[in-house]
């Protein structure tokens, strides 16, 4: 992480989450103190059902919330679906897009990433790109090919930073216990700002790259002081507030 780029944990509660879930998110609001606010942006993203409430609840306490899906338009007759524009008239900033498990589960390719990319930023949202190559992909060397194509195919040409978060998930780094080494994060992390100049210039110096795939309290601090790591997206461990505070404590100076 450099000092251009102000830090970020995410939290993507994925499909898990009730009403009572969200006694978890004002535990949050408690344990992020001065000190943490001013060195690290946090951000939860929990299911459709409870983005109005946590919203709501989350009004004075910094926290942001987000959505883990979009369609890529406004309106229309697409029963079942949410668009940009109602995530933000609900008080959301964020939207992932593209995690594997939305390309995975649904079938998403990197064209319909990048439209639902486009909605959010239509929106006045961010979009998180998730980006991330698979343990065969890896295997065989092709991890940079994977994610280059992913970042060029699935992220709008001229978005600016101020849109957009990339974040590089290894897909079997995802909920595994698994972690690459922070090398080998730097080495895609590095890649990622990289390849980012091919579509967004300069504008990519300021994007910020989070790292995504099992991190945990107790590997926190190591992953996200790689070079190029500006924060991380957080499953599981998000689920509970004093983990995820543990995770974000890594920025506290």
């Amino acid at each position: 992480m450099t000092d251009r780029r102000r830090p970020m944990v995410a939290g993507n509660w994925k499909m898990n989450g009730v009403r009572n879930s969200l006694a978890e998110l004002s535990e949050m609001a408690k344990g992020y103190d001065a000190a943490l606010k001013a060195a690290v942006d946090l951000l939860i993203c929990p299911p459709a059902t409870l983005a109005l409430a946590a919203a709501h609840a989350a009004l004075g306490s910094h926290i942001a919330i987000g959505a883990q899906d979009c369609h890529p338009k406004a309106s229309g007759a697409h029963t079942g679906d949410i668009s940009a524009e109602m995530l933000a008239d609900a008080g959301l900033t964020h939207i992932i897009v593209g995690h594997s498990e939305r390309r995975s589960d649904h079938g998403e390719s990197n064209a319909i990433v990048r439209a639902k990319a486009e909605a959010a930023a239509r929106a006045g949202l961010v979009a998180i790109v998730c980006v991330g190559e698979s343990e065969g992909d890896r295997r065989d060397g092709r991890a940079l090919d994977v994610v280059g194509r992913q970042i060029d195919e699935s992220i709008p040409p001229g978005i600016t930073a101020a849109q957009l978060i990339v974040a590089y998930e290894p897909i079997w780094a995802i909920g595994s216990g698994l972690t690459p080494t922070p090398a080998d994060i730097t080495e895609v992390h590095t890649y990622i700002r990289d390849r980012l100049g091919r579509l967004i210039g300069l504008e990519r110096l300021g994007a910020r790259i989070l790292y995504g795939g099992s991190v945990k309290p107790s590997n926190a601090a190591e992953l996200l002081h790689a070079a190029n790591v500006d924060g991380a997206l957080v499953g599981g461990a998000s689920l509970k507030s004093a983990d995820f505070l543990a995770i974000a404590a890594a920025y506290r100076s």
